[in-house]
């Protein structure tokens, strides 16, 4: 007599087959999900690392930022500095000329003339005074364009006026340049 076996060895079989395959796919979904796992990490740690360059970078650009606001502070504070010092040497350098310029101005003053006012812009220079006579400053102004440190004499304003009972006076406004002739450049800096 032939056996018959009875056992539903296809059921068996099958649930065998799906046990390995429920177990390979677990296997293939750990080693998947520990890639990805491991890629996800790797690539935060990139991350991470790279925001710590980007905070690094920008450190030392705030600190770049400082030493050049400071370089730009210090450079100003050079030009100050150097105005002040070009303007004190100027001054210096000027002095015996503001000397030589009421010296000048002295030396072609006439009598029967009196300055109430000088100023000075540059070279130009305005004059506002008084006067016995209109030749009176006529003469001022011959004197002044006959100096070697004055030009350009220019009348700009005479005028009559009494002063107390019978006394006239001329009261004048003059403008002229200061000039400084080589030979006189000289004999300042010898001075």
């Amino acid at each position: 007599m032939s056996t018959i076996n009875l056992l539903p060895w296809r059921e068996a079989k099958r649930k065998e087959l799906l046990q390995q395959f429920l177990i390979s796919f677990g296997f293939v979904f750990l080693i998947a999900a520990s890639v990805w796992g491991a890629g996800h990490y790797y690539h935060a740690q990139l991350i991470e690392n790279q925001i710590l360059r980007i905070g690094m970078v920008d450190k030392r650009i705030a600190e770049v930022d400082k030493k050049i606001k400071q370089i730009k502070d210090l450079e100003n504070e050079k030009e100050r500095l150097l105005s002040r010092m070009r303007a004190i040497e100027e001054l210096q350098g000027n002095r015996p000329l503001i000397v030589r310029f009421f010296d000048e101005l002295v030396d072609s003053l006439p009598d029967g003339v009196t300055i109430l006012e000088v100023v000075q812009k540059g070279t130009k220079i305005t004059v506002n005074g008084l006067a016995q006579s209109n030749a009176r400053v006529s003469s001022f102004m011959r004197n002044l364009d006959s100096s070697a440190w004055l030009t350009e004499s220019s009348l700009k304003v005479i005028k009559e006026s009494n002063v107390g009972d019978s006394t006239v006076v001329n009261s004048f406004t003059l403008t002229f340049k200061q000039i400084f002739p080589k030979d006189g450049e000289e004999e300042v800096e010898k001075s």
